[in-house]
């Protein structure tokens, strides 16, 4: 079978392993002669699915009985609107750290809800970095600060959680779900659209902790937009195939040694690839240091001519999806979990061989 050395950004690349799975129980899921696209969320073959991504997520993660989770639909962007919809009633306000544009998206819904303070943006630097301690303060008494935990179009990323002060966090992790151990006892809501690390588009995952849902609005709201409807029940009819297919991913992480193990590897592949990027001036990252994304590696070219180049000739060795995001433009090169190290070694040869060519 013929796979490509995909690079894209998402939606990405999802292990082998799971797509030959899925292969293999599309048409007749565990003798029902039905597949799982076809069987009712409210089936027991279905409520098995659903209840086994949820241990494994909750296993994988460290989670306690403090957290709900929920499967929902509508990708991050929806929770741009549903977080602030939800918490920002009767005079609250909240904290935004602005570290790229999926921040400032998230902050310009928030603002149709209530005050927003933004302590932090590193928009002045093309969002090439993310903040270090002391780099902002906090004023007065958000119900949470917000924070987008890796940067796909600018390639970079917070090494660690953000000082909040004791504040809730709540984290858009959507191009870095998975990929790391967290310190989840500091969220008070993470949530992230699947189609990175985790899954298909379709499916986006929702943690939510008990004792912020108890503060979310109850009245005055459509239910469609309630954390409390949707918390412990099925309120419409889940992704159920993109639930079946992230299951099918936690089977595949657990079995690879979990998050510490891809943890190590992840880092292990960036800086494979940020050492090929400083070894001279050819290629030029574009992130500071000590922001650089393990997942989304970005650099430009001495021009953009010889970047619209390199990524033709990458193509047309199935070295894929290499193409930076349209308002950026340069290279960026996704190598999220599921990207395995051998094509990470097949794009730093072909790298090499382009600049003996044209350096």
């Amino acid at each position: 079978m013929f796979r490509s050395h995909n690079f894209s950004a998402g939606p990405a690349i999802l292990p082998a392993e799971v797509l030959e799975k899925a292969k293999s129980e599309l048409l007749d899921y565990k003798n029902t002669g039905s597949s799982i696209m076809e069987l009712s969320h409210r089936g027991p073959e279905y409520i098995e699915v659903d209840a086994l991504a949820r241990e494994r997520l909750t296993k994988l993660l460290g989670l306690g009985d403090e957290f709900e989770i929920l499967f929902l639909q509508g990708g991050a962007s929806t929770q741009f609107l549903m977080v602030p919809y939800n918490f920002l009633y009767d005079g609250a306000e909240a904290a935004y750290l602005n570290t790229g544009t999926w921040s400032k998206k998230a902050i310009k819904e928030a603002k149709l809800f209530g005050n927003i303070e933004v302590p932090f943006s590193s928009e002045d630097s093309n969002f090439s970095r993310v903040p270090a301690a002391g780099d902002y303060e906090i004023k007065g008494n958000p119900a949470y600060l917000h924070f987008t935990s890796n940067n796909t179009i600018f390639g970079t990323q917070f090494p660690v959680e953000p000082e909040s002060g004791g504040i809730p966090l709540v984290c858009d992790a959507s191009s870095d779900f998975l990929s790391r151990p967290l310190d989840m006892k500091r969220y008070g809501i993470l949530y992230a659209g699947a189609q990175k690390n985790a899954g298909p588009a379709g499916l986006t995952v929702v943690i939510v902790r008990k004792d912020m849902l108890e503060k979310a609005k109850s009245d005055a709201i459509p239910s469609m937009m309630s954390y409390k409807t949707q918390a412990g029940t099925m309120f419409n009819t889940p992704p159920t195939f993109a639930v079946y297919l992230f299951g099918l991913v936690l089977e595949w992480l657990e079995s690879n040694g979990g998050l510490q193990a891809m943890a190590k590897q992840n880092e292990e592949k960036a800086a494979k690839l940020y050492t090929e990027i400083d070894s001279d001036d050819f290629y030029r990252g574009t992130a500071e240091q000590a922001s650089r994304s393990l997942m989304n590696v970005t650099f430009r070219l001495p021009d953009e001519n010889l970047e619209k180049e390199f990524v033709a000739k990458a193509a047309d060795l199935h070295l894929n999806g290499l193409k930076g995001h349209r308002s950026v433009g340069g290279i960026r090169a996704s190598i999220y979990n599921a990207c395995l190290p051998e094509s990470v070694d097949t794009l730093i040869d072909f790298m090499r061989e382009f600049r003996r060519m044209k350096g």
